[in-house]
Formats: C-alpha cells, structure tokens, sequence
C-alpha cells in the first residue's frame, strides 16, 4: 500500500492501517516537518522538526506493528511517473490538492486496476473520494424462511453470503456534473457542503499552487470568497448553499476531524481489500455544517 502525504490525516491512515497488521506499506512524502505537524502527526516527533516527515514518522509507525514492513520515500508525487503508483495494490493520496494530478494519478490507477483513494483535511472539513473501477464483494444477507417443526410451522432466520459487485466512477466524472440537470438539481438541498468545499479548495490550488495559509489569513479568506462566489455562478448552484463564514472553519489540522476521516479511510480500505462487505460509493464528507455527522454521497455515476 502507498500513502502520499503524512500530514495529520495521513498519520491517522497509517497508523489503522498498520495496526491492522497489513503486509507493507510505502509512505511517501518530501515535506519537512513543521511545528504544526508535531501537533496533528503523532507520529513525527516534536524533535524532528526541519527532517523529512515520511523519514520522521517511520520509526513510530514501525512500532505501532513490527510484523508490517514500513518503506519511506522522500521524493516529490509531481516527479513520480504514472507507473510508479500502479506497483501497489493499493494508493491513497492523504494530501494533495491538485486536480490534474489527482486526477492523472486515478485514470493510471483505473486502468491497472489499483484501489484509488484521496482524502483532505482541512480545518474542521474532510474528505474522502474512492474509485474501485468494477468492485467485487462479499455481503452478508439474512432470509427469513417458513419451516415445519413438530408439525408445526416456524419462522427461522438464514443467513447466506452473497457475491455482488459495485461499479466506480472515476474522480474527473464525479467533479464534473450538471448541477442544473433534474437529477442533480434534486439532490443540491441534502448534498454535503463539503462537496462544494472541496470544489472551492481545487480551485484556489490551481490558481495559487497553495491551499490556504495561516499566515495570509485575511486575503486567503477574500480569496476563498471570491472564488466561491464565481465557482456557485458558474455551477448554478444557489450562494446560499455554503454560508460565506466557511472560509473560517478551513485553516490548520484538527485532530478529532484527522482521526475521524483518516478512520473511514483506513477502514474503507481494509474492507475493499478483505472483499467483505458493501464499499462507501464514491465520497464521504465530514462536516461541521453538516451537524458535524458524516455522509456518503454517489456523485457522477
């Protein structure tokens, strides 16, 4: 499995996932690690500030699990070539908000077949998307048949495992919709804000090759607005819909919001690798203006 990205999400990711007792996994990551990062990666210790944070959080995440092999790799996901991902059986992208490259990444992953995943942390909102192409599971079903017993005739619950498959779209299909067609006009009023979130922070990235920082709080913020507002108009999706406070609510990691998204992460992919059990199809949004409770929404199929 490879994890890119061992900020506070990814840390959370990773130490489910090895605790799990999985056979190997690749963290990769070329970032130092900052006085932030102490905070929300529990795995980089406070004293490894200005190493490597991929090469900082391996010791810890060895030993949450000595039996798991831990690898490290320190180079940038913009050098890496589309081969380099499909030789895992399992990718997830923990910190990453280019859209062409995330994008480039799943059609690579979709065609070889490798379990894609991206998530975000922001603040108090998080993400996750997850493509598994045509998934095929093994879902527990219970019928309830009509038996004589003694003569008499009982109910008696059966249950039976059954094969099913889900099919996946790929994450250019599910940002992509006509929020002005019926079927999507419909779903606007119960859709997560955290999908429109996640469109707003795309953009500012492909725009400034940042997310927003702490340190240009208050232009970030006009920013963040600002592209709202022109992204809504373009969308045709009521301004309305995502208050104009949000901007508010996204800087810094907050580690509840880490641990509760790196933990559906994490448990999504121990499910689709066991085959057990119906996957989230295709995104899971954690929100506090969403009464802070998490969903699941199929976007793009």
């Amino acid at each position: 499995m490879l994890v890119c990205g061992m900020c506070g999400l990814g840390a959370e990711i990773t130490k489910n996932l090895v605790l799990a007792g999985i056979k190997s996994i690749t963290l990769l990551d070329h970032q130092a690690v900052t006085p932030l990062d102490t905070v929300a990666n529990f795995l980089a210790p406070s004293e490894s500030i200005g190493q490597n944070i991929a090469e900082a959080s391996q010791e810890r995440a060895r030993n949450l699990n000595p039996m798991v092999q831990v690898n490290v790799d320190t180079e940038d996901i913009t050098a890496k070539p589309d081969g380099y991902f499909t030789e895992f059986d399992v990718v997830i992208i923990a910190r990453c908000s280019n859209k062409d490259l995330l994008t480039r990444i799943n059609e690579h992953c979709r065609r070889n077949n490798t379990l894609f995943y991206a998530g975000g942390l922001h603040g108090m909102f998080g993400y996750m998307f997850v493509d598994l192409n045509q998934h095929t599971f093994v879902e527990e079903t219970k019928e309830t048949k009509e038996v004589e017993v003694n003569g008499k005739k009982e109910k008696m619950e059966e249950t039976k495992m059954t094969k099913k498959t889900e099919s996946f779209v790929p994450l250019s299909d599910a940002l992509d919709v006509d929020w002005t067609s019926q079927d999507y006009a419909k779903m606007i009023k119960r859709m997560s804000v955290g999908y429109f979130v996640l469109q707003v922070l795309l953009e500012f990235y492909s725009l400034h090759s940042r997310l927003p920082l702490p340190s240009s709080r208050e232009n970030d913020i006009h920013e963040l607005l600002t592209i709202k507002h022109s992204l809504f108009d373009k969308m045709q999706v009521p301004q309305t819909k995502l208050p104009d406070t949000f901007p508010q609510l996204l800087f810094g990691q907050v580690s509840p919001a880490c641990a509760i998204v790196g933990g559906i992460i994490a448990g999504e992919v121990i499910k689709a690798v066991s085959q057990k059990d119906r996957p989230h199809n295709n995104f899971f949004f954690y929100s506090p203006l969403d009464d802070g409770a998490g969903t699941v929404h199929l976007i793009g199929a």
